[in-house]
């Protein structure tokens, strides 16, 4: 299923008689930076998001987010989100409250804002929530053999770790078995191209692969840094690199994962584990 370039830039369609991919696991993440939710099934949202994906954010008394990148005591709260009671169960180091996430707000920001030493808001956006990049607001995607390949390269470190690390929303496997690692990869192009590609009734556009922050760099309990974790992330990855990953996105190797947008037609569609991915063929992106 290797992409397959032509010299003036187009790309075939995929390799038919290569594995299958289905969705595997789909994760929200109802609070950026913190913990996620598995569901089996998810709308998508106004602009091209998850339902309930980082619909809440912290925020600093300067407007900042208060997130994993900024503040390493995040790593350090614990939260478990149930989407039907609305309920955001937090756990710190010497305590666990439970609030309604809807009319407790304030009582979640005070018991934070303890916490962190300075205050804190917790604040919404339902329609389309907080993501981290919004040129690709879609769902950012990733493969369980990628977690696997990435999470072997650093010893103590195992794919769930490696899943907590990355927080990708949707993961991938095989109808038939196991995917290549770094399979997503084929889900984008170069620069100029994107890939278009669907999940069940939803269509996406892969735009380009996850540039990372310090983040995976750092103990999801605990945010402990992981001594050289850049430096061989990068070596192995260039290592590692599969044929169909020949991109110019690659300006560096500390990028794995993929982002993406969902098309305004597909706003409303429903996301659900066991979906089959069908690939299309890369365009230009203004196309």
């Amino acid at each position: 299923m290797a992409r397959d370039q032509t010299p003036g830039g187009e790309s075939a369609d995929r390799d038919a008689d290569g594995p299958v991919a289905v969705v595997r696991r789909l994760t929200t993440f109802p609070v950026k930076s913190l913990d996620g939710c598995e569901r089996d099934s998810v709308r998508v949202v106004r602009n091209g998001g998850l339902a309930g994906d980082r619909e809440f954010a912290l925020f600093d008394s300067d407007g900042e987010y208060v997130n994993g990148k900024r503040e390493r005591r995040t790593h350090r709260v614990r939260t478990e989100f149930d989407p039907d009671a609305r309920t955001l169960a937090v756990t710190l180091p010497n305590r666990t409250e439970t609030f309604d996430v809807d009319d407790e707000r304030g009582a979640v920001t005070d018991f934070l804002s303890e916490f962190f030493g300075y205050d804190v808001s917790l604040r919404q956006n339902r329609a389309g929530g907080f993501p981290d990049d919004t040129e690709a607001s879609g769902p950012t995607v990733v493969s369980t053999a990628t977690l696997r390949e990435v999470a072997s390269w650093f010893d103590g470190v195992d794919a769930d770790g490696m899943r907590r690390r990355l927080r990708a929303n949707v993961e991938l496997g095989g109808r038939d078995g196991s995917l290549p690692p770094f399979w997503e990869d084929r889900l984008f192009d170069r620069r100029g191209r994107v890939v278009p590609f669907a999940a069940g009734d939803v269509e996406f556009v892969g735009v380009n692969p996850c540039q990372r922050c310090v983040v995976p760099s750092r103990h999801p309990d605990t945010g402990a840094e992981y001594d050289g974790f850049r430096e061989t992330f990068v070596r192995r990855r260039r290592e590692t690199m599969p044929e169909w990953a020949d991109s110019d996105w690659f300006d560096h190797d500390f990028r794995v994962m993929v982002n993406t947008t969902v098309p305004e037609p597909s706003w409303g569609e429903t996301l659900s584990v066991g979906d089959e991915v069908r690939v299309g063929a890369s365009r230009p992106t203004d196309d």
